[in-house]
């Protein structure tokens, strides 16, 4: 199989995901609500997102650059499927600007409306807060929004 078989297949992996978690959220909307479903939407990924960070649990809670290199190394294909930028590494925190995500990709070729996307990447975004806070950093994210060019910006700092 050739490499670029191998990188179709796992971007088509990354779309299956964005679709299913579309799928999920819109079935549990329809029964519980935006609000319930979006609440167990989040709690079910922030938790994988804990199992996840446990992996970066050495860099924990000031090794800035140390969690800059694992995290940028941890993004399947050379980071191609998200195209990361850093935009700040020092003491006082990392700065990564994701200017391609999958998952978007996906719910705008599924015709998905803007406002769904922005709540599905909010959703969605919620892997790194699991991912960095079980390492013992403080994070938070600017997740999409209409008009932005992009994705995700997180913002990794030092932990307690």
């Amino acid at each position: 199989m050739s490499e670029s078989d191998i990188r179709a297949q796992l971007i088509a992996s990354f779309k299956n995901r964005a679709l299913l978690y579309w799928h999920f959220f819109d079935t549990m909307r329809k029964a519980l609500g935006d609000q319930q479903a979006s609440e167990l939407m989040q709690a079910a990924i922030y938790r994988r997102g804990l199992e996840v960070g446990r992996q970066f649990a050495e860099y924990g809670p000031r090794n800035m650059t140390g969690i800059r290199d694992a995290f940028l190394k941890f993004i399947p294909d050379d980071g191609a499927l998200f195209e990361p930028e850093v935009l700040r590494c020092d003491e006082q925190g990392v700065d990564i600007k994701f200017h391609r995500c999958p998952l978007k990709e996906a719910w705008q070729e599924a015709g998905l409306s803007p406002e769904h996307i922005v709540k599905l990447c909010h959703i969605a975004g919620r892997v790194d807060n699991g991912t960095f806070e079980a390492a013992g950093f403080r994070f938070s994210a600017d997740t999409w929004k209409p008009g932005h060019e992009g994705c995700c910006h997180l913002h990794i700092r030092p932990g307690p």
